[in-house]
């Protein structure tokens, strides 16, 4: 068999001393992003080009970038979501699918669980207030302890929450597509509409991917829905939220304020938004804890290794 040609479109991984030393290993050919620069459309095409097997991580993947690559074999996937890949457009160019889920989940819930902390204990606002007006004001919020916590998407992230939460004896309400019945009760969890999770919870935070079923999901009438005191939080994907109606949310005191780790484009141009007093945010950073990086780059890196029977 020839030496499988696999090139590297992902900046991170690229640029990661390990995840190149590994790749290189066991593919001494591979091509990397070296200049670190951003492939799209013609570009990532050129870049592709002659490629058995690809790694990529948010570069979009579709039917106009397969039809140019008669060559490509596998992608995969350095990261967990998948949303910018089209996997029906891939079966039909016969182009396999390397991803494994869930290879973050520790680093995204515990995000969630200190966005939660920073949130009640008014941890980050009051830092702000400190560091940039003098603020002295002691306003120590309230114990996530016992709060009630709505939870929407009850999947590897999801579930590695639920773990993270119970030591502080919250009231977990959750709601997922799938059928957990059996989960739910060994955990203590109550199943519920996600009308009800809107409405009786101190917290609502969103786990679910990003497809046509969740995308603007989280709009304005569900802000109305949720109690004035509440938060708000997204680590999983930016556009399941429609970010004006968050905006309107916050400005109007809808909800107490929100903590958010993506947005609706990447990165964020809205300085109206970042500027909110009510918001916490960070630059998409949930799965970038450095073990996370590190198994989500192992993680395409056996992909390839088995697709192709690299000698290990």
């Amino acid at each position: 068999m020839s030496v499988p040609r696999i090139k590297v479109v992902s900046r991170s991984f690229s640029a990661h001393p390990i995840l190149r030393s590994e790749l290189l290993t066991l593919f001494p050919a591979a091509i990397l992003n070296e200049a670190g620069a951003t492939y799209e459309d013609s570009a990532l095409a050129d870049f592709l080009k002659d490629s058995d097997g690809a790694i990529v991580s948010l570069e979009p993947v579709t039917e106009e970038l397969l039809a140019q690559l008669p060559d490509l074999r596998i992608i995969a996937k350095y990261g967990v979501g998948i949303d910018n890949l089209d996997v029906a457009a891939m079966r039909r160019h016969n182009v396999a699918l390397g991803w494994t889920g869930g290879l973050n989940k520790r680093g995204v819930a515990e995000m969630a669980l200190g966005f939660m902390i920073g949130l009640c204990r008014n941890l980050f606002f009051a830092e702000r207030g400190l560091r940039t007006h003098n603020d002295w004001t002691k306003r120590g919020g309230v114990q996530l302890s016992g709060r009630t916590v709505g939870i929407i998407g009850v999947g590897f992230v999801g579930k590695d929450l639920i773990e993270l939460l119970k030591p502080f004896g919250c009231r977990i309400l959750v709601n997922d597509v799938v059928d957990q019945a059996d989960y739910y009760r060994a955990n203590g969890l109550t199943l519920a509409t996600k009308e009800q999770i809107y409405e009786e919870s101190d917290l609502v935070t969103v786990h679910t991917p990003l497809d046509e079923t969740t995308r603007g999901m989280i709009d304005i009438e569900v802000f109305r829905r949720m109690k004035s005191t509440a938060y708000f939080l997204n680590v999983a994907r930016g556009p399941i939220v429609v970010e004006r109606d968050l905006k309107r949310a916050l400005k109007e005191g809808l909800i107490a304020g929100a903590a958010i780790d993506v947005f609706e484009s990447e990165p964020c141009g809205d300085a109206e938004l970042l500027a909110l007093p009510n918001l916490y945010c960070t630059p998409h950073t949930g799965g970038s804890a450095d073990e996370s990086i590190l198994a989500m780059g192992r993680g395409a890196i056996e992909h390839l290794a088995h697709f192709f029977k690299a000698p290990r």
